[in-house]
């Protein structure tokens, strides 16, 4: 006898019982779910087979993060300036690690053959930087694949804009038009340069076969919120000693490592009234361009200046595009 087959003789009398008790709409209910994924047992046993160990374990770090952690934690400020609020902090790393898990699941699944273009893509999505040392350690190793590895950093790099957007418009709604249209247009502009410096390469490339990037697993979801709680506390303390200048260069230098972690620190400041919308949109602005700045230095470095290059000027065009419509937000 199957487990399958243990576990649908137990829900069958657990099912009895639960009509026996007057609950007939859900004993129907459950019993027609039952039915349909006991009919898609071979379906689901071939969907199984292709779900790695390490994205398992992902998915299930993730369900302890959001279902069993989250709703334990306070939603009430702690520490120096209060700036440490346990369930704000746990639920951006949850956004974090949920988008993360989706990109990385989204570039397996397109398969071993698929275009290096998507790689980059859907790498954006996980960790733009992570994507572009990958795609210029490949430009490297293949000088031919130039072309494409740039599109596909220009891409990586766009994508992190739209990732922006969705953590602006989660957190911080308000924020929506002023900061997340200028992030929508330099987005956009970067996909549409990395869709035309893919015409003049080799688009057709195909990526190596190997490991994606990481999931976002349970020790990197611990390191981001620590990474995230101490961001919380040196911005309030920055604009209280030096006011925003300070927020602006901490802002820029922790936009070198990572640009997530200040920019939800300084829309919570902003959402707590100590920090007006265009104090926000410059810091997160300088924290943009000081990362894209950091990812167009591996380019060049790592990957040469035949890549480096076209990055560099590309990002110069987006970084004008955005700051065009924040300008353009600000005036209506």
């Amino acid at each position: 006898m199957s487990a399958t087959t243990a576990v649908a003789a137990l829900l069958t009398y657990s099912l009895g019982a639960l009509a026996g008790a007057d609950h007939a709409a859900i004993t129907v209910g459950t019993a027609v779910v039952i039915a349909v994924l006991l009919d898609l047992k071979p379906t689901l046993h071939r969907w199984l087979r292709l779900v790695e160990h390490s994205e398992l374990g992902a998915a299930l770090q993730l369900l302890v993060l959001s279902v069993v952690i989250l709703p334990l934690l306070p939603d009430a400020g702690y520490g120096p300036y209060a700036a440490l609020n346990p369930y704000r902090l746990w639920w951006a790393v949850v956004l974090i690690a949920g988008m993360s898990l989706c990109g990385h699941v989204a570039m397996r699944f397109t398969g071993p053959q698929r275009g290096i273009f998507w790689t980059g893509l859907l790498g954006g999505l996980a960790s733009s930087t992570a994507a572009t040392l990958m795609l210029a350690r490949r430009a490297r190793a293949e000088p031919a694949l130039t072309d494409a590895a740039a599109a596909c950093t220009l891409a990586a790099c766009g994508m992190m804009f739209l990732r922006i957007t969705v953590i602006v418009f989660t957190l911080q709604p308000a924020l929506g038009r002023p900061l997340g249209v200028p992030m929508v247009a330099a987005g956009a502009a970067l996909l549409g340069l990395a869709a035309w410096q893919r015409k003049r390469g080799t688009s057709g490339a195909v990526a190596s076969e190997g490991d994606p990037i990481a999931p976002f697993g349970l020790s990197t979801a611990l390191g981001f919120g620590a990474f995230l709680g101490l961001m919380a506390v040196l911005t309030q303390a920055s604009k209280a000693w030096l006011g925003n200048p300070g927020l602006y260069a901490l802002a820029t230098l922790s936009g070198l490592a990572d640009v997530d972690a200040v920019i939800i620190s300084v829309m919570k400041m902003q959402a707590a009234g100590s920090l007006a919308v265009t104090a926000t949109v410059a810091a997160v602005g300088l924290a943009t361009a000081a990362n894209m700045v950091a990812k167009a230095c591996i380019a060049a470095v790592i990957g040469g200046m035949p890549l480096g290059h076209p990055v560099a000027a590309s990002y110069g065009l987006s970084i004008a595009a955005g700051s065009a419509a924040a300008v353009l937000m600000t005036l209506g």
